[in-house]
């Protein structure tokens, strides 16, 4: 969007002077953890995870001397976030895979509904990018580009994918595959049981040939009962075909499997060393820089021909209590035996990584300052003519902002944060367990409806809000806390009606601190140590990680 003068914004709206128009100046993040506050050389070592934060369900693909990385969006729009690499480790946004309305349709959509684990493929003889995922209100479809900078068809929609997880494989004689998860043939033999089903695909048809068949009933291990066998990826590699797929469920038992055949139709050759990646058991559950629910990963050849995995991984606070939600790790991969190891049984999942020899000679040329992961620290005064990629909407949105000589300008909407529809609010990652986020609103609230300043966002049902409304007709800041019910936390009168307020967030693992200023005066303490649990996904239920909101409604 074009930048505008806020009186320009306000006739371009259609809004006159008494509108419900909240401007917020600035926003900052800090990120505090100690995690990341190592002496490390940034030349020769990196941190795990590579994206912190909200970032599941990675997948990846190369094309030449560049790396695609997607992740799940959910039902966040734009959807699909892309981020490009030179050497797999210092990644950088490039765009969103979904960022028109016909190829992301979210009305009414549960926050943790729409998009679910994206696969991005480059086939490399018809040189084009396929996309492939799951809209949980649409269904399953794929999307094409040549050039993912310049764009995606739109939808390809799969009816005869009945389930989640596509992924596409391209052989070298040129056949297309897609692999998903689905019902077990014949019905469940016990709660969790899924199946891996595989279909032909006619790449110049864009279509599917003909009928499933079932390759996996059930995973690895059958004799123990495992659950949701999930996220494959099929790959060709040497002389085996291998089938690489998530399992035990998304949580703390969540681990990384493998199969090997001489046919894409099998049969299948499970692994016996089975899992190659997780850390369910055989760790110390005290370890310092804990991570857990490792898996549901995807591998890729480097340029040099070395191998690579990138997965999804956790970091509580305590016990299963994480308000970060799933971050994309990297970890080179190991074989022996035709077998590929991703972590070793037993072994806990390092945050300092060493750099190949390749990856040094790349990263003397990219800058240290990156706010995908580490200790994350950027202000952002909406002053560029778009905004940044780390911002998000929720659902479809109508158009209620501008940036202006300001900051960011929104039409405050009558929709609430409770509510399955678009708000007036724009979201960031919550990219650290212990972090500060400030801003600066100014807003004239007409009535007790209306609000506006931060939302701290989990789901509908588990969130906070705290901003600036009016009580009997006087000015006041109010922080709730909403865990499937709203309690009103904290609230102090202010002094000035028109003056801008300053909000500031301070977390500390599962309790934060709350402050508020009027103007240029000192900041006050309005909530200190206010139980932040229900941000988690393991409180909350869902798949997001928090996301920080600035937010406006009437």
């Amino acid at each position: 969007m074009k930048k505008l003068l806020l009186s320009s914004f306000l006739v371009a709206m259609g809004l006159h002077a008494n509108a419900q128009l909240a401007t917020f100046k600035y926003f900052e993040y800090e990120g505090n953890d100690s995690r990341f506050d190592k002496n490390i050389d940034t030349k020769k070592q990196y941190y795990n995870p590579i994206l912190s934060g909200f970032y599941p369900d990675p997948s990846i693909c190369r094309k030449g001397d560049t790396y695609y990385l997607v992740n799940s969006s959910f039902s966040f729009y734009p959807g699909i976030p892309v981020s490009t690499s030179k050497d797999l480790i210092h990644w950088k946004p490039s765009g969103f895979v979904l960022d028109r309305p016909e190829q992301l349709p979210l009305k009414h959509q549960n926050i943790s509904g729409g998009i679910f684990a994206p696969a991005i493929t480059y086939n490399e003889k018809n040189q084009t990018f396929y996309m492939i995922t799951t809209n949980v209100g649409a269904g399953n479809f794929f999307v094409k580009s040549k050039d993912p900078s310049k764009g995606w068809s739109n939808p390809i929609y799969l009816p005869k994918v009945d389930g989640i997880d596509p992924s596409f494989f391209f052989d070298k004689d040129g056949k297309g595959y897609i692999v998903h998860n689905g019902p077990v043939d014949g019905g469940a033999d016990y709660e969790g049981q899924r199946a891996i089903r595989i279909f032909r695909f006619d790449v110049e048809g864009d279509s599917i040939i003909g009928t499933y068949k079932q390759i996996v009933r059930g995973g690895t291990h059958v004799q123990e009962k495992p659950i949701w066998i999930e996220g494959p990826h099929l790959y060709r590699i040497g002389k085996y075909y291998y089938l690489m797929c998530a399992e035990g469920g998304t949580c703390d038992q969540h681990s990384e499997v493998i199969f090997r055949a001489k046919n894409p139709m099998g049969p299948w050759e499970e692994n016996p060393n089975n899992p190659i990646l997780t850390q369910r058991t055989g760790v110390d559950p005290n370890r310092p820089d804990i991570v857990t629910s490792t898996g549901h990963a995807d591998l890729i050849q480097s340029k040099n021909g070395d191998w690579w995995a990138v997965f999804l991984g956790c970091r509580p606070y305590e016990d299963d209590f994480y308000n970060t939600g799933r971050d994309t790790y990297l970890m080179p991969v190991t074989w022996q035996d035709g077998w590929p190891t991703i972590l070793e049984k037993g072994k806990v999942m390092p945050t300092v990584m060493e750099m190949t020899p390749w990856q040094q000679k790349l990263a003397k040329t990219e800058s240290t300052d990156s706010m995908m992961t580490g200790n994350v620290f950027y202000r952002d005064e909406f002053k560029d003519d778009q905004l940044n990629q780390r911002w998000m909407f929720l659902r479809n949105p109508t158009r209620f902002y501008d940036l202006t000589d300001h900051g960011i300008a929104m039409n405050a909407l009558p929709v609430k944060i409770s509510q399955k529809e678009s708000p007036s609010a724009i979201f960031a990652r919550q990219q650290n367990t212990d972090f500060k986020a400030e801003t600066e609103v100014t807003f004239v609230p007409s009535s007790e409806n209306a609000l506006a300043g931060f939302t701290l966002l989990q789901n509908e049902e588990y969130n906070f809000v705290f901003g600036k409304t009016i009580r009997k007709g006087k000015p006041v800041v109010v922080l709730t806390r909403s865990e499937k019910v709203n309690a009103v936390i904290g609230s102090a009168e202010l002094k000035d009606m028109q003056a801008p307020l300053r909000l500031k967030i301070v977390g500390k693992g599962r309790y934060y601190d709350f402050y508020f200023a009027e103007g240029n005066a000192e900041w006050q303490m309005l909530a200190r140590g206010v139980d932040a649990v229900n941000l988690s996904t393991h409180q909350s239920g869902g798949f997001i990680g928090a996301c920080i909101g600035l937010y406006a409604t009437k």
